[in-house]
């Protein structure tokens, strides 16, 4: 079942004009590389790690969201993780799809369901970007578990420090 409503604006672009993108995101693929299979649904589904630097002296909290604007109904949201601690260099591999968890509380994804929902692009419709944006905050969401999208930008807006950004790609 896929929880999904048509959203107007892309989070990149909203935050390109609060802040500058100077914090840095690694995973186990490289910008601009395809995910490996194992963190899609055509394999185990699990979240890729994640390896952040750069974040401002001043930060609160950290906020990551993932999502693919290729997607044929309209940008969809893969993962939201807020209320993450700003001394976490890295949220590792697998984060489990609780509502709370040691690396943040996290949101509703498109599929409907708390945490990670892996690239999962419809058979032959291409190559697919997926964005990973991780965002410090100069204020707390105070989200509860479960927040949408629409909720967490809400929160967000006014407060962004700083960004960076990771995107692979994913067809089948």
């Amino acid at each position: 079942m896929v929880f999904f409503k048509k959203r107007v604006s892309d989070p990149l672009e909203e935050l390109r004009k609060e802040a500058s993108g100077t914090m840095r995101i690694e995973s186990v693929f490289k910008h601009g590389e395809r995910i490996p299979d194992k963190y899609t649904c055509d394999g185990e589904d699990i979240s890729p790690p994640i390896r952040i630097s750069g974040v401002p002296e001043k930060t609160v909290e950290l906020v990551l969201i993932m999502y693919d604007p290729d997607a044929p109904i309209g940008t969809f949201y893969h993962w939201l993780l807020y209320s993450i601690p700003p001394e976490i260099a890295e949220i590792p591999e697998g984060v489990p799809r609780d509502k709370v968890t040691a690396y943040g509380v996290q949101g509703i994804n498109d599929f409907g369901d708390y945490g990670y929902g892996g690239p999962c692009p419809p058979h032959g419709h291409g190559t697919h970007r997926y964005f990973f944006v991780v965002v410090a905050l100069s204020e707390r969401t105070e989200l509860e578990p479960g927040a949408d999208i629409d909720s967490l930008m809400d929160r967000i807006r006014g407060k962004t420090l700083s960004y960076g950004v990771l995107m692979g790609t994913y067809s089948r």
